[in-house]
């Protein structure tokens, strides 16, 4: 009898969609809309924001980046001019959630543009900054793959984009659609 329950319920517990309880997914609306302005992958953005400030937008970074996105004063000040996006201010960015999406997104398909869409250099642009990025790649430091992730020479920008895939992954699995 044990047996069967454990599996009757087992059942359950795997088709229930119980790993969005793990893997959950804030701020779907806004996600969803800037992903559809900007054409980024909308499990990328949530993956960013999950490795950035797990959906808190109160998150302090300890180098000055701010709001969801986790976004530089200068770049999204930088963001905002060419963006075209007056209404957006480091202020609002700061705290209002929707706007620091826009602007990270359109940051975002900056970066796509600039790296042919290559994801990953995308990722590690956005963490180390598309400098770094293009000489790494021009040098031949790195060539921008998931195999050869271990060859980009700042740690944290490694595990950054580490940590970003692995979000994306789950991500993916976990949910149908966004």
């Amino acid at each position: 009898m044990l047996p069967l329950f454990v599996l009757v319920l087992g059942a359950l517990f795997f088709n229930s969609g119980w790993m969005s309880w793990v893997y959950p997914i804030g701020y779907k609306e806004e996600i969803r809309e800037q992903s559809d302005s900007y054409e980024i992958d909308p499990f990328l953005i949530a993956s960013i924001i999950r490795v950035e400030t797990n959906f808190r937008p109160s998150k302090e970074s300890r180098v000055g980046a701010l709001g969801i996105m986790q976004l530089m004063p200068d770049t999204a000040t930088w963001a905002i001019e060419q963006g075209k996006l007056p209404e957006a201010t480091t202020e609002r960015i700061k705290h209002e959630p929707d706007t620091n999406i826009r602007i990270g997104t359109w940051y975002l398909r900056n970066l796509s543009d600039q790296f042919g869409d290559n994801t990953l250099a995308v990722v590690a642009a956005y963490n180390a900054g598309p400098g770094n990025v293009k000489k790494w790649l021009e040098e031949g430091t790195w060539d921008g793959k998931l195999e050869s992730v271990r060859d980009i020479p700042i740690g944290e920008t490694r595990h950054y984009v580490q940590r970003v895939v692995y979000y994306y992954n789950q991500y993916t699995k976990v949910y149908e659609t966004f």
